[in-house]
């Protein structure tokens, strides 16, 4: 009988406790998130990422200095640095187990901080599904998604966002533009099961938008209906001349010049001489012009005609448009002029809170990192004058030395004139 009435003590509680359960889930309403990878280059990196041999062998293979750069926000945030100028660099993660976008949001976010004038590079990273030869993986490798910056001069500057769709990749058609300063920078994908999607900058949205419209991949969903045409009795004047509008009486005969009444006949005026004086002629203040009908709106104004748009024949959607080849690596795979990028913070998941977070924890030392920089720069830049002083100075050093050396005497050609005259 104890034993009986312990029992129902025990299910009563555990009923009550999955009621509290139920109840808590719409008081705190909650969804799990995963992170499908995250690398933030601490101990054991080495472990998951693997160095491409590719244009090893042609001598044309850089590598990656594992480095919290030159003027870091926090000495003990490191990531991994290109190294070796004009290299091709070539690195990647196998992402296990692998997992599918498909019915969730897809978050891809990392840093990049270019310490150096890169004058011509990328600092983006790419995703991969099925087999990578990691060993062998390049520019040549196939790719789900790529995004990020890319810089060649002082016009390109770049920042991609390339999607994979049934073997082919589609660039954005909008135009990006990437951070170009040596300070480290967050860039931040997020794609939606709507296909719409968000680019952010540090936190910041970037751009917005949606696949069906900003990447040419499937045929767009409403077109101009070129065989329309403006209807006759379409009244596109937003104003008329006024029909009740008259004209006053002796417009016509008001003169667009008067004589002017201020105008006086000079002292010396002769008429037998001269003819007969005539005050000069002015603009006449009431002459207003051609008269016209005042303006007034149109009742039947029905606006500008624009072509309609029409739902396109050719279109076909596809709900499955923002979903990529299930992804199973991720790559940074660049070529550079001048290495010395800082590849770090690489984060995949499904929360954009969460990448959020993450930025804002990294930007705890972003005046830290500002102020470095700056140091750094007026002691480069101080090194530069000191150095252009040098060089001022020898160039001086060299003028002078050349101004005390004895000129060679130039021979007058007319002493050889003498010579030969006396000669003869």
């Amino acid at each position: 009988m104890e034993n009986k009435r312990k029992l129902h003590v025990v299910q009563a509680l555990k009923l009550l406790f999955l009621l509290f359960a139920v109840h808590s889930l719409f008081l705190f309403p909650f969804t799990l998130s995963e992170i499908f990878f995250e690398e933030r280059f601490e101990d054991g990196w080495k472990d998951r990422w693997v160095l491409s041999d590719w244009k090893r062998s042609e001598g044309k293979a850089g590598t990656f200095k594992y480095t919290a750069g030159k003027w870091p926000g926090d000495p003990d945030d490191k990531g991994i640095q290109t190294y070796n100028d004009a290299k091709h660099f070539a690195i990647s993660a196998k992402i296990a187990p692998e997992f599918s976008n498909k019915d969730r949001t897809l978050v891809v976010q990392y840093s990049v901080k270019f310490e150096q004038n890169i004058e011509c590079g990328g600092g983006y990273i790419k995703l991969h599904s099925g087999y990578v030869n990691q060993k062998k993986f390049g520019g040549d490798t196939p790719y789900s998604f790529m995004f990020g910056p890319d810089m060649c001069g002082t016009q390109t500057k770049k920042l991609h966002v390339i999607l994979s769709y049934q073997g082919q990749n589609y660039p954005i058609k909008k135009d990006l533009q990437c951070e170009t300063d040596k300070l480290t920078h967050f860039y931040t994908f997020i794609l939606r099961p709507d296909a719409s999607y968000s680019v952010l900058v540090d936190n910041r949205e970037r751009e917005s938008g949606t696949m069906y419209t900003d990447w040419d991949i499937l045929p767009p969903p409403k077109i101009k209906d070129t065989k329309a045409k403006k209807p006759a009795d379409w009244d596109d004047r937003e104003y008329i001349e006024d029909p009740n509008d008259v004209k006053p009486e002796g417009y016509d005969s008001i003169p667009r010049e008067i004589p002017d009444p201020k105008a006086k006949e000079p002292d010396d005026w002769d008429e037998e001489d001269d003819g007969i004086w005539r005050p000069p002629k002015i603009p006449n203040p009431a002459y207003k012009g051609p008269w016209k009908r005042k303006k007034i709106k149109n009742p039947n104004y029905k606006g500008k005609w624009k072509t309609p748009w029409i739902d396109n024949p050719e279109f076909e959607d596809d709900p499955d448009l923002y979903v990529l080849k299930p992804i199973k690596y991720v790559g940074i795979e660049v070529w550079q002029v001048k290495a010395g990028s800082i590849f770090d913070n690489i984060l995949i998941c499904d929360d954009p809170q969460y990448a959020r977070k993450v930025v804002e924890d990294v930007f705890q030392n972003r005046e830290i990192e500002k102020d470095a920089l700056e140091e750094a720069e007026k002691v480069r830049k101080a090194r530069e004058e000191e150095e252009a002083q040098r060089a001022r100075e020898e160039g001086e050093r060299r003028r002078k030395e050349r101004g005390h050396r004895k000129p060679r005497r130039r021979h007058d050609p007319r002493e050889y004139m003498d010579d030969y005259h006396d000669e003869l």
